[in-house]
């Protein structure tokens, strides 16, 4: 989903505003096991404020890592398990949604059938008898299979979606981005460091070990692996990086589908959009042209048998997960154990639950609901987020760097926020999908369908600011730039991260963070770029733009400085919009707060203050234990600052932790008011 912002892991909250509640009634939330006290808070804040939930929440085989954000979704995983247990058993009406959340659950739970008999729904998904035997048997595959696997959602050497035009946000437009790579990013291809090399030679074996597996020969296993190493690697060097697809104006080129044509003619356009049935294309984005160029050449390069060796091969790894356990054990030895150091896979039932989850998202979404998310709780939410918009104004206000021409329109898009709470008012029609036997079929059938369905809704016609970007028992949050547009689901809006007996101190500084995190990300280095209608545009001065460019220099080149572990930094740039967001919401969420409570100052509670609640709260918001492999993974790949330094690399530029604990600069979290981030 074209998202520009995304949490990784957040927090959940129906917080009472403050006059609701007699704040002498409240309890601190704050959980004294929780903390390390043999640590000091200006040289580890993170040990102090999560050392005794680390201890006592040790990583499991099942875990690269586990967090606060996972006992919330372990929890969300055992609620959605009850909701589908309920209809699974029942004797379900043909076509309607029980129906389709059943048969889908039973034939990912039918292990017997996956073990005797899924290589024959596998056989007729890859549909490669006569392999590579002639050039006639090679092309009739091309006719024939590779255009249904496309349909169903086999990854080719580039992807596309429709959704909102960036600079014309009211219209969907087609876009056309970088793709082919099984592992989705470059750097995994190119870096020559020991661990990056061994996680090449793992999926060099994975290939090797899961098409032998599933009836290749050991001969055509190694033709299959060299050519799908060599296509990636040259598909890598012509793709952007992590960072560099951050750039929203580099990777929007606009064109007339004629001139796509003609500037792309080595790919034969009205083939391949045809095969999905659009038509009618007038403009279209290519999103990375130097990627797109480079399938070019590979499809005028490389002969039809490595063509299809690679594209077999993404069919193959696309199903290892739905077909029998061996198939999957090789599967999560390379995802799971290779790539992130998990031990021991997930079982059975959380896998299937998934599954619905990801495909019926929206219907057993209404389940959800209905059972689990009380319509208090959406008003509540609603409250403490217009409570926030307020906090950020007056931070908008108070800033010396920004003039008042940008301060303007900065408060008109603070006002145009289109805020989304719990669950969507109208709800997907899941009524043309069909869910029948055979676990392999059946999500095939799913990925069809939603590619269908986002055609249907989206093509030639106008952006539905109604949409959701999430299912509502997702355990997320976001913000989508081009609508200017805040979501809380209600899969977020629960215990544990959210105490209704708790004071504002600890609410404030666990889901206000989370809530001033997300409305910061329309100010953020890339949100800054568009304006309230959510077009991509200049809104702010020359001279607002490059103070602003210069504040976040200073996060950059500080997250850059950090050590993950020995001999690997954190990349500032790749998480510099999330750490900015993290930033913006620690200053707004302790304004809202101070607002809150300014007539009526909250006691000491447990011997601490509420200030130094606030704090902990925040803090024990990232609490988590991960492994190496995982935080080597997380370096390359995820925008977001790993836990520890979402509170140690964020604290020592918030002026309020200073005065709070008392930090001088005797203690080694001690930044310099000089060198300290001024953004918010």
């Amino acid at each position: 989903m074209k998202i520009k912002h995304f949490m990784t892991m957040i927090t959940a909250a129906v917080l009472a505003s403050a006059c609701t509640q007699n704040p002498q009634n409240l309890k601190s939330g704050i959980d004294l096991a929780n903390l390390d006290t043999t640590a000091l808070p200006g040289t580890d804040f993170y040990q102090y404020a999560t050392g005794g939930w680390q201890k006592a929440n040790p990583l499991t085989a099942e875990y690269s890592r586990y967090g606060s954000f996972d006992v919330l979704q372990e929890n969300n995983n055992k609620q959605l398990r009850e909701l589908i247990d309920s209809v699974a058993s029942l004797d379900n009406a043909p076509g309607s949604i029980e129906q389709k959340i059943a048969d889908l659950y039973n034939s990912a739970m039918d292990s017997v059938t996956l073990n005797e008999s899924s290589h024959l729904d596998l056989d007729a998904f890859l549909a490669c008898d006569g392999y590579q035997t002639s050039s006639d048997v090679t092309e009739k595959w091309f006719l024939d299979v590779w255009p249904r696997m496309q349909r169903q959602g086999v990854d080719g050497l580039f992807s596309f979606y429709i959704g909102a035009d960036e600079k014309d946000s009211k219209n969907n437009i087609l876009s056309i981005f970088q793709g082919g790579l099984t592992l989705r990013q470059k750097d995994y291809y190119l870096d020559d460091d020991e661990s990056t090399k061994a996680i090449r030679n793992a999926f060099v074996n994975y290939i090797k070990s899961l098409t032998q597996h599933v009836g290749f020969s050991e001969k055509d296993a190694n033709r299959i692996a060299e050519d799908v190493m060599r296509v990636e690697t040259r598909l890598a060097k012509a793709s952007r990086s992590m960072t560099e697809l951050r750039d929203p104006e580099a990777n929007y080129n606009k064109m007339s589908y004629e001139d796509l044509k003609k500037d792309f003619s080595g790919i034969k356009w009205d083939e391949f959009f045809s095969n999905f049935g659009i038509s009618g294309l007038k403009d279209v984005v290519v999103g990375q042209p130097e990627a797109i160029h480079e399938v070019e050449k590979i499809l005028a390069e490389e002969g039809q048998n490595a063509l299809q060796n690679v594209y077999l091969w993404h069919a193959i790894d696309m199903a290892s997960s739905f077909i029998d356990d061996e198939s999957r054990a090789l599967n999560f030895a390379f995802w799971g154990t290779a790539m992130s150091g998990r031990q021991e896979d997930r079982p059975r039932w959380k896998r299937a639950v998934s599954s619905v989850e990801g495909s019926l998202g929206e219907a057993l979404g209404q389940l959800y609901v209905a059972k689990y998310f009380p319509p208090a709780a959406k008003e509540r939410m609603e409250k403490l987020i217009a409570n926030l918009q307020i906090a950020l104004g007056e931070r908008i206000d108070v800033q010396e760097w920004m003039s008042d021409e940008t301060k303007k329109v900065a408060h008109e898009k603070l006002d145009a926020f289109y805020v989304k709470v719990g669950y969507p008012d109208k709800w997907r029609d899941y009524s043309t999908l069909e869910i029948g036997k055979g676990y392999l079929n059946n999500m095939l059938a799913c990925t069809e369908w939603g590619i269908k369905d986002m055609i249907e809704r989206h093509l030639n016609k106008p952006v539905d600011h109604d949409e959701w970007y999430m299912t509502p028992q997702t355990v997320n949050a976001y913000y989508n730039p081009t609508t200017n547009e805040i979501c809380f689901p209600a899969g977020i809006l629960q215990p544990p991260f959210f105490d209704m007996s708790a004071d504002d101190a600890f609410n404030y500084g666990a889901i206000g963070v989370v809530i001033g995190h997300e409305m910061t990300h329309g100010f953020d280095d890339q949100g800054a770029k568009y304006d309230k209608n959510g077009n991509l545009s200049q809104w702010w001065t020359e001279e607002d733009t490059k103070r602003f460019n210069e504040r976040n220099q200073v996060m950059r080149e500080f997250h850059d400085s950090i050590e993950v572990l020995p001999g690997l930094h954190a990349n500032g740039s790749l998480t510099l919009g999330e750490n900015m967001a993290d930033h913006g919401g620690l200053m707004v969420a302790f304004q809202a707060f101070k607002n809150a409570t300014k007539n009526h100052p909250l006691p000491e509670i447990d011997g601490f203050t509420a200030d130094q609640r606030f704090f902990l709260a925040y803090a024990n918001v990232w609490g988590q234990n991960i492994r190496e492999e995982e935080i080597q993974r997380r370096v390359k790949t995820d925008p977001h600052q790993l836990g520890e330094w979402r509170v140690n690399g964020q604290l020592p530029h918030i002026d309020a932790w200073y005065e709070t604990y008392g930090i001088t600069e005797s203690d080694p979290m001690f930044v310099p008011k000089e060198k300290r981030v001024t953004i918010w």
